[in-house]
């Protein structure tokens, strides 16, 4: 990996090379190196904490063992709730809080190079969310027609299932009915099966097969009946 683009504001170039050389073997397909920012204490600067932006991590990099070793913290964007940089006396102190655990702070950044570190950090984390937000909107796009075209059917077959055979019988002409059937009885089997259409219906409800406006619904028709 070419260390010229990372070395733009001051980092140091022995540094640069070495945290970008272990960072290229770290590397997923397609990831890239966005950014690299370097320690710079004002004495001994000999084994310095650098900070790598990639377009899909951010990643502190600690060296141990008098440089012999390196730790490396390392984070997805997603899982990052905030960054922030102090400008002090020396340089600068930048610092990432993650969703869970303890932040990570590493100080004597050199003040240009936190302020570009600030920026393109924000710049990925608004990147990521944008894409998040983008994903949750096709997942209920994708979720929304689907409930509706299984719900209805459920929902018709309940109604179809409780509700259907011999419907209410069509009322007999004056003529027709006073030599047959009493009015009086007549009138008590209609109100007996709309009886039961409205138990049937109350029974639907409590068992929270229907919603309360279906059941409204529902049994205004029937109540429309008498």
């Amino acid at each position: 990996m070419r260390i010229e683009p990372f070395i733009n504001e001051e980092q140091d170039p022995k540094t640069a090379e070495k945290v970008l050389g272990k960072i290229a073997d770290m590397l997923t397909p397609g990831e890239q190196v966005v950014y690299l920012a370097v320690q710079k204490k004002p004495a001994v600067n000999l084994i310095p904490d650098s900070i790598v932006v990639t377009d899909k991590r951010l990643v502190f990099c600690k060296p141990g063992n008098l440089g012999l070793t390196t730790n490396f913290d390392i984070y997805s964007w997603r899982d990052i709730k905030e960054i922030s940089f102090k400008e002090e006396f020396f340089g600068a102190k930048f610092t990432a809080v993650p969703l869970t655990g303890e932040n990570l702070t590493v100080d004597y950044i050199p003040k240009v190079q936190a302020r570009k570190l600030y920026q393109f950090c924000n710049q990925q984390l608004e990147k990521d969310r944008e894409l998040e937000r983008a994903r949750t909107i096709e997942r209920e796009k994708s979720l929304k027609p689907q409930n509706e075209t299984e719900t209805k059917p459920l929902l018709e077959e309940s109604f179809q299932r409780n509700f259907d055979g011999p419907s209410v019988p069509v009322q007999p002409s004056v003529q027709d009915a006073l030599p047959t059937v009493p009015a009086q009885e007549a009138a008590k089997s209609t109100e007996d099966e709309l009886t039961q259409k409205l138990q049937k219906l109350r029974g639907l409800y409590e068992k929270h097969l229907i919603t309360q406006e279906e059941y409204e619904a529902k049994k205004a028709d029937i109540l429309s009946q008498l």
